[in-house]
């Protein structure tokens, strides 16, 4: 199947103004996202994250490399390419505030030379599906953030783009609109088989919608796989031991010398031990530990890993396995 968005070898340095140094923001990555698929496009500030989201949608051109939209260059063809894709920049500020909720959706598909009389029934559709109906006839900027936010999303859909691009959909949002919009996306790709590029810093959020990730750091891609294999390949065996009596010194020191994920909180009530095993039999390495003094054991739990950790852990470069996880993605997808 041909990818609906294809980047290749895409490089994109920035002057600085004061010293005249070179600083490379993107830095040679490839990366194909396919029709229905929901991919999180993620890194930590300076990245390079923010710039190949705005070459994506033609905001800024690529010094080398290129950027494919169903087939199409988006630096040869910009326009043609650009009619497969809408995009929600930095929150809501694709949004006219002294319009109302149902004058915006009006107005943006009229710039896309669509009439009033051919998105009649869309708009409303839309109003339904953003529970947006009650405030159709009010005006965006006496609006919530987050029925603020759900009508810009809305408006990228109503563009009837193949590809829609979200730049942190959730921001500011409560819990409950945040869960919303949520449920809103997963229903998007399900019923309608759009792709959604989504670029956010809320960990639960991509954990919850995407199906897949790509993290950059430093301008490269460090991985670009699966959530779930992801969450998989770092759900290290880690156990919070609860224990009766404190740990002595020599013990400290042998359990320091078996594993490098190690802590020990002494300073409360009950003492607690953290240690991740490399192999479910290392386990009894610990209890052998403990045993020596007879250290009683009062509790013992398997720790759970969520995206968020799994994030922090690849960004820090805590393991060697994320080119591996970038291979296997990629030769998963030529395979289908």
């Amino acid at each position: 199947m041909e990818p609906i968005v294809s980047v290749s070898h895409v490089k994109k340095s920035y002057q600085k103004r004061k010293d005249k140094t070179v600083v490379k923001a993107v830095d040679d990555i490839s990366f194909q996202v396919h029709k229905g698929e929901i991919v999180g496009l993620l890194g930590p500030n300076g990245a390079g994250k923010t710039t190949t989201i705005k070459m994506i949608c033609g905001l800024l051109k690529p010094n080398q490399g290129t950027i494919k939209i169903q087939g199409l260059d988006n630096s040869k063809h910009r326009l043609k390419s650009l009619k497969h894709i809408s995009a929600v920049l930095e929150g809501n500020r694709n949004l006219y505030w002294r319009l109302t909720v149902r004058e915006n959706l009006e107005y943006f598909a009229g710039n896309r030379g669509k009439s009033k009389k051919q998105v009649k029934d869309q708009i409303d559709y839309l109003l339904e599906l953003f529970h947006l109906k009650m405030k159709e006839h009010e005006l965006v900027n006496r609006l919530s953030r987050g029925m603020q936010q759900k009508l810009a999303i809305a408006v990228a859909m109503l563009a009837d783009t193949e590809v829609i691009l979200l730049d942190e959909p959730t921001l500011g949002l409560d819990v409950e609109t945040s869960y919303e919009v949520r449920d809103i996306l997963k229903k998007i790709v399900r019923d309608e088989a759009r792709t959604i590029i989504i670029s956010s810093h809320d960990m639960a959020v991509i954990q919850a919608v995407c199906e897949r990730v790509i993290i950059v750091n430093n301008g490269k891609i460090v991985t670009d796989n699966r959530v779930e294999d992801l969450i998989a390949l770092f759900d290290a065996r880690q156990y919070t031991i609860t224990l009766g009596q404190p740990l002595i010194h020599r013990q400290i020191t042998q359990l320091k010398a078996c594993f490098s994920n190690f802590e020990y909180e002494s300073e409360q009530l009950k003492p607690k031990l953290v240690v991740e095993l490399l192999s479910a039999e290392q386990i009894y390495q610990v209890f052998d530990i403990l045993k020596k003094n007879e250290t009683p054991v009062e509790d013992i739990n398997r720790n759970t890993i969520n995206f968020e950790q799994v994030f922090i852990k690849i960004i820090k470069g805590e393991t060697g396995h994320a080119n591996h996880s970038s291979l296997s993605s990629k030769s998963s997808k030529a395979s289908n």
